[in-house]
């Protein structure tokens, strides 16, 4: 019973698009007929079988034919035959002359009825490929799994919603509604599905029927975080500030321990010029997140609240944390700078935006603060 094993980097045999295998040559070579035993990760822990197939040919290659072929390369998931030469030499150190032996496995996936040996639970096993390549933002792999799980239960709404969450980070928005509406048809209770498509249309540039999806999310669950805070975020992006800040608001209510929030409704507050109180949010933003990650964005938003309120000295230690944190950031260079500026410390000025023309040579801020500086001086 020839077994074949196969590693993270061939996806595409668990959905069904490859169908050939480059081994060395066995003592006994494969022919067709011959039934495969496929697993992945035979030696791990996670050990899983993928399928049965039957062998339907066999090409015997010399290394040195294999390694000037792109074509079989592409059909093992390699870019190019070159890059297919430097893996094998190092999977088979010893079968790397010219000479050495390799046989090209062409073989047909058989159907779960037809295995011999133990069934599995394919959709199962896909499904969790899939949910770890999404872990890890291999999206195109991870959309590639969900679709191939799909063909085992076209209606199954966990799938059909991953696919769709897959397709909105690919950029891939219509796609993605597609799928979301498809869910909803199946499972039309579930507020997720439509805050999913909503986001999905915020970033199709279509906000109104964002909103309107999200109309739906709440009539289902008005107190929840996740609904709520993204009709936060859809009220900003169509100048609704006074009725985003409501959203945040409201989710405070539910849990005052969300940084996010806070900053969100930091950000909503500096744009409606209540700068004092846009100050608090970001502090107890601040005082939240400290702990975990600390944010650069969010010292940033801080100290523009308090160049707003003339805090200058205050706010150049904000710049400063920003930077500790993002120090390629030629914006919050430049604020540093403005901070400093006003400040009357002018060569220290000049220092930080001439850093910033150095990471960014078009921002126009930073050469015309420099040109005031040096009339200063």
């Amino acid at each position: 019973m020839p077994i074949l094993l196969f590693g993270s980097r061939h996806v595409e045999l668990i959905t069904g698009q490859k169908t050939a295998t480059i081994r060395k040559l066995w003592k006994k070579p494969l022919i067709p007929g011959d039934r495969l035993h496929c697993y992945w990760n035979l030696v791990s822990k996670e050990r899983k079988k993928l399928f049965e197939a039957v062998v339907t040919d066999v090409e015997v290659v010399k290394f040195g034919d294999l390694i000037k072929n792109d074509s079989l390369a592409k059909e093992e998931g390699y870019s190019t035959a070159k890059e297919l030469e430097t893996d094998f030499r190092k999977i088979y150190p010893e079968d790397t002359e010219d000479s050495s032996l390799f046989q090209v496995i062409r073989f047909r996936k058989l159907p779960i009825e037809e295995w011999e040996g133990k069934k599995i639970d394919e959709k199962s096993l896909i499904t969790k490929r899939a949910d770890i390549l999404f872990d890890v933002g291999k999206y195109n792999k991870s959309v590639a799994c969900y679709s191939a799980a799909l063909k085992f239960d076209p209606d199954d709404v966990y799938l059909l919603n991953k696919k769709g969450d897959n397709l909105s980070r690919l950029g891939r928005f219509k796609e993605a509604v597609d799928c979301y509406n498809k869910a909803i048809e199946l499972d039309s209770n579930n507020e997720y599905l439509y805050n999913n498509k909503a986001i999905a249309l915020l970033n199709s540039n279509q906000p109104q029927k964002a909103l309107k999806c999200n109309d739906k999310a709440m009539k289902i669950n008005d107190s929840n975080e996740i609904i709520l805070y993204w009709r936060g975020f859809i009220l900003e992006m169509l100048g609704e500030l006074d009725s985003a800040l409501k959203c945040y608001n409201k989710i405070l209510v539910i849990n005052p321990e969300d940084p996010d929030v806070w900053n969100a409704k930091g950000n909503i507050l500096s744009e409606l010029e209540r700068t004092e109180e846009a100050l608090d949010c970001y502090d107890k933003a601040l005082e939240l997140c400290l702990d975990l990650s600390p944010d650069a964005a969010m010292w940033n938003r801080k100290g523009n609240a308090l160049m707003e309120l003339g805090r200058y000295a205050e706010a150049l230690k904000c710049y400063n944390e920003a930077i500790k944190h993002d120090n390629g950031n030629d914006a919050f260079i430049c604020n540093k700078g403005v901070a400093l500026l006003e400040l009357n410390r002018y060569e220290k000025a000049i220092e930080c935006f001439r850093r910033a023309l150095v990471i960014n040579p078009s921002n126009e801020d930073a050469k015309i603060l420099k040109d005031e500086c040096l009339e200063n001086l």
